[in-house]
């Protein structure tokens, strides 16, 4: 089951790939609320479109690994120099 603590595991997996370690940082970038993700781990509620969007936040901002990086520039590389 999708839930609060899957949320939280969302953002502990994030601020690792993303190299940062403080809970308000990660907070402020998904909710604009520093203190939320600190309320959700003291047992705190959100609604399920705030879930939703914060869920959605992370797909879209998700760092990517080097090497997966690395192959998207080559890619829009190619695909920008095709035309040339």
């Amino acid at each position: 089951m999708i839930d609060i603590n899957t949320l939280i595991s969302r953002a502990d997996a994030y601020k690792q790939a993303a190299g940062i370690s403080e809970d308000s940082t990660v907070s402020h970038r998904v909710f604009r609320d520093s203190k939320k993700l600190a309320a959700l781990r003291q047992g705190a509620d959100i609604t399920v479109g705030r879930f939703n969007a914060a869920m959605r936040w992370f797909d879209q901002n998700f760092p990517q690994p080097a090497a997966s990086a690395a192959q998207t520039q080559e890619q829009n590389h190619v695909e920008t120099s095709d035309g040339c």
